[in-house]
């Protein structure tokens, strides 16, 4: 028997160089680098972690380098945005301090922090960013309640740059650019999520969880997505366990029209399976319970890492190609000013 899912549980993106993602996801947004691994499908190409305090699902933002890979395209059907919530009041310390990073990393020194008008978000105070790979990044202000799904809501990294009363708390949710948006919502409903409003050429729909719920829905014309850095490649939503997702595995093969469904497949942090269906829009499905043979969770940080995790984590299976690994993989550096000795004294 399937559950409703109560939110998102991470979201992956395409950048290029690994080093400006550490420096922009890590130094200019405070975000902790939970775990340094590989694609578990090309595992000559990493695969980072970023989130918040212990790396909870509901507040991870995944990324794969891809140096040598062609610009991609923002379209459909795929994901525009992805957005992360901060705390009430923060978004002036945040545009102060964007404006302020972001030149040296964006390409060419151009970069923009662009304040979005309320009424344009159901009213949501939004910041909008690019990673220097392109990719657009929104922080919301939202309050951050408390956790009545089994897990605690989501707290912020505090060894970060970032003061605690504007850390980011966690994600808030993603923008979709889906080919029909009439089928995308119907795969939204029928994993949980319920229709909440409608503003101009945007839906947005909820789960009914207290963190990382929105997904919206843009019905505007774009062109088709072309999948390379500067573009998200899936958003996760949580299940709780392997058996819940056989569940739904089962659903979804029972619905052969429209529906593209990957076997379960083990992620080693969790389980999951990945749904294309009517919109066109990868949705994956992952485990909040963590693998039989990986970490104990409950978040996805590395608990023997008081900092960031730049060392290559790899699971068992892969253990004997480590060294082919790490002959062709650079080496993952923390962030500039890392170091408690030279963090500034906001963080302090």
């Amino acid at each position: 028997m399937t559950t409703r899912t109560p939110g998102i549980h991470h979201v992956t993106g395409i950048v290029g160089d690994a080093g400006d993602a550490v420096e922009f996801y890590s130094g200019a947004l405070g975000l902790r680098l939970l775990r340094t691994t590989v694609n578990y499908e090309d595992i000559l190409q990493h695969h980072l972690y970023f989130g918040t305090g212990e790396g909870r699902p509901g507040s991870v933002l995944t990324v794969f380098p891809d140096p040598g890979g062609d610009p991609g395209r923002v379209g459909k059907p795929g994901y525009e945005s992805v957005s992360l919530a901060v705390p009430p009041g923060s978004l002036d310390y945040w545009r102060e301090r964007l404006s302020d990073r972001l030149p040296e990393l964006a390409p060419e020194g151009d970069a923009t922090v662009e304040r979005v008008d309320p009424d344009d978000r159901f009213g949501d105070p939004t910041l909008r960013v690019a990673d220097p790979a392109g990719t657009t990044v929104e922080l919301v202000e939202t309050d951050v309640p408390t956790s009545t799904d089994g897990f605690r809501a989501e707290e912020p990294w505090r060894n970060g740059p970032v003061p605690e009363s504007a850390a980011i708390r966690g994600l808030y949710g993603a923008t979709a650019l889906p080919t029909d948006p009439y089928g995308a919502a119907s795969v939204l409903e029928t994993l949980g999520f319920e229709y909440e409003a409608e503003l101009g050429d945007r839906i947005r729909y909820r789960a009914p969880g207290n963190r990382a719920t929105r997904i919206d829905l843009l019905n505007r014309d774009a062109p088709f997505v072309r999948e390379g850095p500067g573009t998200l490649h899936h958003v996760a939503v949580r299940v709780p366990d392997r058996e819940a997702l056989l569940d739904w595995h089962a659903l979804f093969r029972e619905r052969d029209r429209g529906y593209d469904v990957s076997r379960v497949k083990d992620r080693h942090f969790f389980h999951s399976l990945y749904v294309r269906g009517p919109g066109g829009l990868l949705v994956e499905l992952a485990t909040e319970a963590p693998t039989p043979d990986g970490p104990p969770g409950p978040g996805l940080a590395d608990p023997e890492v008081a900092g960031h995790a730049t060392e290559l984590y790899l699971p068992g299976r892969f253990a004997e190609d480590r060294e082919l690994i790490e002959r062709q993989l650079p080496g993952i550096e923390p962030p500039v000013g890392s170091d408690p000795a030279e963090t500034d004294s906001e963080s302090e």
